[in-house]
C-alpha cells in the first residue's frame, strides 16, 4: 500500500468519504488510489488491523470515497464548507500545490469564520525535487498557516495514515477548524503506507455554572443575549426564546451564522445587523451583553469618526459559553434556571401572498417565502438584494439558511454544491448576487455534472450595489464617473442564461414577480440544477 492509498483508507475509516477536488500532477497517486480502494458486500474492514496487508486494495464494488470535480479551487473549498455545515462532518479537499491552495483561500477564510471542519489535502513537489525551485514551488506551509488552523507535512509513507487521522480529529476539534495535510509526491507514491484507525476529536467543554449570568438577568437591567454557532439550531433557539420570554432580554443571532434553522414552529429571532448604525439601534439602551457561542459585536469595517466596538458605551459584556464550549447545553441550563415554566415564542405557519408586477428588491423575496418547500436549504449570498428575505420566510416551512460567514464573496454557489452533495434528498436554493456569482460561476458546471438538485436565482441588478453604499459610508468625496464605473456591471450586461446553459444548467430569465413564481415553481418540481436570471433594480 502506498502513502496515497493509506491516506484514503484512513480518511474513509474516519467518516471522511467525500472529496472535492481540482488535482494536478503531484496529486495523481491520490487520484489513482480512489479506484484502488473500493467497497463490496464481501469486504469487511477490520478496524483494529494494524498492518497494511490487512487493508489490501479491493478491486470490486464502488469507490468508498466520492470524488467531486470542480473547475476552480474556490469552488472546491466552498463546497467542502457547505458540505460540512449540513453533514456535520468534514469533507476533504484535494488541491494542487501552493497556487491551488491560494486559489481556494477566500472560501477557506469563510470556512474558518464558520468554524467548519475541513480537511485539506495539498499535494507538493517530491521532497528531493524542492531544492530545484521548480516553477510551481512555493511556501505552502506559510499560506496554510494563515488560516490559523492545523497544518502538518507528512515526511514518509509510513506517517501518512497517522497524520490523516490526526487531521480529521483536528478539523473536528470544537468548535471546528481547517486542517491542512501537505503530501509530497514521493510520500504519496512511496510504499509502506499504513492506515490508522480514527482519533477521537476533542469535544466541546461543558459550562458548569450559569448562576452568575442568571443573576445578571434577574437584576432587570436591559440586557441583550447574542447567540451563534450551534445555538442557531432548534434546541438553542428554543432555549434562547424561553430566556427572553422570562427576563425581557433582547435576543439576537450573530450577523452571519454558519447555519441557522428557520421557519414555522421556531422562534423568529432577529439577526444582528450588518451596518454598524443598525447594530447601534438594536442595542440601544442595553446595559449587559451576554454572548453565547460567538463574540461581542464589532463593525465590519472601520469608518471615519465611528467606533469599531459596537457594545454600547458603559455596557458590561458577559460570556455564557465560549466558542469551544457546549453553547446549547449552557443555554438550556440558563433557561432552566431563569425560565423554568416559560415556553418559547414560536413563529406561526404563514406565507406572504404571491406578488405581481415588475420585480423589485421588496417583492422577489415574497415569491421565495410563498413557494419555499419543506426542508429546503438556502445558500444566501443575495447581499443587498436580500435584506428583506428573513421577514418574508419567517413563517415558511422549516428550512436551513447558510450565510456568508467571512464576508469573502463568491461563497454562495460553491456552498450550495456542498450542501446538495451532503443532503441529496433536500432541495437547495442558491440566492446569489450577480457580482459575487462571477467569482465562482464555474460551480454551475459541477452542479450539472453531478446532477445536483439546486435552484439558483441570480439577483441581477447590474452593479456592485453594496460598494455603492460603502463609497458613501466611508466618507469618500462625491463619486465621479471613474468611481461609478468601477461599481457598474452593465458594460456589457451579463447574460446569466447563456452562461448557465453553456455549463449545462437549464436557465430562464424573469423580469416580473409572476415570471419568477412560475419559473421557481417549475425548477423546484424538476430534478437537477436550474438557474433563474432575476432582473431587479438595486436596493440603493
Amino acid at each position: 500500500m502506498n502513502g496515497a492509498q493509506s491516506l484514503i483508507r484512513t480518511l474513509v475509516d474516519a467518516g471522511v468519504d467525500v472529496c472535492f477536488a481540482n488535482p494536478g500532477t503531484s496529486e495523481m497517486h491520490f487520484v489513482a488510489a480512489l479506484d484502488s480502494l473500493k467497497s463490496s458486500s464481501a469486504h469487511e474492514l477490520d478496524a483494529d488491523a494494524s498492518n497494511a496487508g490487512e487493508h489490501d486494495a479491493d478491486t470490486s464494488g464502488e469507490p468508498e470515497m466520492r470524488a467531486v470535480l470542480a473547475l476552480f479551487e474556490g469552488v472546491v473549498t466552498g463546497a467542502a464548507d457547505g458540505y460540512a455545515r449540513i453533514a456535520g462532518k468534514p469533507a476533504a479537499t484535494l488541491l494542487h500545490l501552493g497556487p491551488g491552495l491560494g486559489n481556494g483561500l477566500a472560501n477557506l477564510h469563510n470556512a474558518r469564520r464558520a468554524h467548519t471542519p475541513v480537511v485539506n489535502v495539498i499535494g507538493d513537489h517530491a521532497t528531493y525535487h524542492k531544492q530545484y525551485d521548480a516553477p510551481l514551488e512555493s511556501d505552502i506551509d506559510a499560506v496554510a498557516g494563515s488560516l490559523n488552523g492545523w497544518v502538518r507535512r507528512s515526511q514518509s509513507p509510513a506517517e501518512v495514515g497517522a497524520d490523516a487521522a490526526l487531521a480529521v480529529a483536528a478539523a473536528q476539534k470544537a468548535p471546528g477548524q481547517v486542517a491542512t495535510l501537505i503530501l509530497p509526491a514521493d510520500v504519496s507514491w512511496g510504499d509502506g503506507g499504513e492506515p490508522v484507525k480514527p482519533v477521537p476529536p476533542r469535544v466541546p467543554q461543558r459550562v458548569t455554572d450559569v448562576r452568575g449570568i442568571a443573576e445578571v438577568l434577574r437584576t432587570g437591567a436591559p440586557a441583550a443575549l447574542l447567540i451563534g454557532g450551534p445555538a442557531c439550531r432548534e434546541p438553542g433557539l428554543l432555549a434562547a426564546s424561553r430566556i427572553a420570554e422570562a427576563t425581557g432580554a433582547k435576543v439576537f443571532i450573530e450577523t452571519f451564522p454558519a447555519r441557522i434553522e428557520r421557519g414555522a414552529g421556531l422562534p423568529a429571532i432577529e439577526r444582528l445587523g450588518y451596518l454598524a448604525e443598525h447594530v447601534t439601534y438594536q442595542l440601544d439602551g442595553v446595559k449587559h451583553v451576554i454572548v453565547a457561542g460567538t463574540k461581542p459585536p464589532v463593525s465590519f469595517f472601520a469608518y471615519p469618526g465611528k467606533p469599531s466596538e459596537l457594545v454600547p458605551e458603559g455596557a458590561q459584556v458577559h460570556t455564557l459559553a465560549g466558542l469551544d464550549q457546549d453553547v446549547v447545553a449552557a443555554l438550556k441550563s440558563l433557561a432552566d434556571e431563569v425560565a423554568k415554566d416559560k415556553r418559547p415564542a414560536v413563529q406561526p405557519a404563514r406565507r406572504p401572498a404571491l406578488p405581481s408586477g415588475p420585480l423589485t428588491p421588496q417583492n422577489w423575496v415574497e415569491v421565495i417565502g410563498a413557494l419555499l418547500p419543506e426542508g429546503a436549504i438556502i445558500s444566501d449570498e443575495a447581499n443587498t438584494s436580500g435584506v428583506l428575505l428573513p421577514a418574508a420566510t419567517a413563517g415558511a416551512p422549516r428550512h436551513d439558511v447558510l450565510t456568508l460567514t467571512g464576508g469573502a464573496i463568491g461563497q454562495g454557489l460553491p456552498v450550495a454544491v456542498g450542501a446538495a452533495v451532503a443532503a441529496p434528498d433536500r432541495p437547495v436554493v442558491a440566492l446569489q448576487a450577480d457580482g459575487s456569482a462571477l467569482y465562482t460561476i464555474s460551480a454551475l458546471w459541477t452542479m450539472a455534472r453531478e446532477h445536483l438538485d439546486i435552484t439558483t436565482i441570480v439577483l441581477n441588478n447590474r452593479a456592485y450595489a453594496i460598494l455603492r453604499m460603502e463609497l458613501q459610508r466611508v466618507g469618500a468625496e462625491a463619486a465621479g464617473p471613474k468611481a461609478n464605473d468601477l461599481l457598474d456591471l452593465s458594460r456589457p450586461d451579463l447574460d446569466f442564461v447563456k452562461i448557465a446553459e453553456g455549463m449545462g444548467v437549464p436557465a430562464t430569465r424573469a423580469t416580473t414577480a409572476e415570471e419568477l413564481a412560475e419559473q421557481f415553481a417549475r425548477a423546484l418540481a424538476e430534478p437537477g440544477p436550474h438557474l433563474i436570471d432575476a432582473i431587479v433594480p438595486p436596493l440603493m
